[in-house]
């Protein structure tokens, strides 16, 4: 008997989804005939990123804020990016047995995924996991990203509300302004409230966004002010002050008319990567199963060709860009 595993999601099964989501990872082709029935109904589930970096208590943080999440009526999807196993390609785990207890709610559904060498703390399906997830009916979806570093940012062009966790004694503000992960935030957490370091780290974060209200033209989105918000996430406290603070930015989002237009430039970042990544598929197939990668790996270790035309080589027996009146049309070559 032939499954309806779109069907099924619609439902809200939970092991329809998993089977969606592993052909999502997997690359499986069945996946691509399910994402286009499930995608009319999307767009319903408020998305919310929980970034920053390794040991500021994120997982903790998802956890006490999905419990919060639930006591209101709304079911929650999370997404828990975890880096890959050098060896094996798998998610390593990490804090994930910390959510075991919310595991056993139905009305929350929890998928960790490797990041697979993708970078911005991600997945490469992660967007596609999350219309999954939407379709299933989750009110909420939370996206856990891997924490390590600069590539976070790209939660910014997923999440509707981005949330920003650091913890006294990382060197975390400092850190992050490194890594450009202050500019990404909606909200700051500042986890470990109760560790020393934590007033001055509320200091610091205070200043950087005043400074940042004051930078006129460089904002992301100018009308709204980040909260700060100090928690100490294992004893839950503070932690409702971080979905105050989310629902805040919701409600900003859709009276102020930039919450469509966040979700467009998002489609469209997805629209793009999607293309890009079948387009970068079909390429390495089509190098592979014919033995040319290999012919073209020798001719440039022996100097006899140079990467940067082999590269246009290729991409010439693929694609024509032929120049109009002021217009780069791209096409297939047949």
């Amino acid at each position: 008997m032939t499954i309806d595993y779109a069907g099924e999601v619609l439902q809200g099964s939970s092991k329809a989804v998993a089977r969606v989501i592993s052909w999502l990872e997997n690359e499986n082709e069945l996946a691509r005939s399910c994402m286009e029935s499930l995608y009319p109904h999307t767009g319903r589930a408020y998305i919310v990123g929980i970034t920053g970096s390794p040991g500021t208590g994120k997982s903790t943080l998802t956890d006490k804020l999905t419990r919060h999440i639930r006591e209101k009526g709304l079911t929650v999807g999370i997404i828990a990016v975890d880096p890959s196993s050098p060896f094996t390609g798998g998610a390593i785990l990490g804090d994930r047995i910390r959510m075991s207890e919310i595991a056993q709610d139905p009305g929350v559904f929890i998928r960790s995924m490797a990041t697979r060498g993708f970078l911005g703390g991600l997945t490469q399906s992660t967007g596609k996991v999350v219309n999954v997830l939407d379709a299933a009916g989750k009110d909420v979806i939370i996206i856990e990203t891997v924490g390590v570093g600069q590539d976070e940012v790209e939660i910014m062009r997923i999440a509707d509300t981005t949330c920003l966790v650091l913890a006294p004694g990382l060197g975390d503000a400092i850190q992050s302004m490194k890594a450009g992960l202050m500019e990404i935030a909606d909200v700051y957490v500042i986890n470990k409230s109760d560790r020393q370091g934590a007033d001055q780290l509320f200091v610091e974060v205070s200043h950087r966004v005043n400074q940042d209200d004051q930078i006129k033209g460089k904002s992301r989105d100018r009308s709204w002010t980040p909260w700060i918000v100090q928690t100490t996430a294992v004893d839950d406290v503070g932690v409702t002050d971080v979905l105050d603070a989310v629902l805040s930015h919701q409600n900003h989002l859709k009276q102020g008319g930039t919450f469509m237009e966040k979700r467009r430039e998002r489609t469209q970042q997805q629209t793009l990567q999607m293309i890009h990544y079948e387009i970068f598929s079909l390429l390495r197939k089509y190098l592979s199963e014919s033995g040319k990668m290999e012919q073209l790996v020798d001719a440039i270790m022996k100097h006899e060709q140079d990467p940067y035309s082999v590269v246009q080589q290729v991409l010439s027996e693929w694609i024509r860009v032929p120049e109009g009146k002021g217009r780069v049309v791209l096409q297939t070559k047949k």
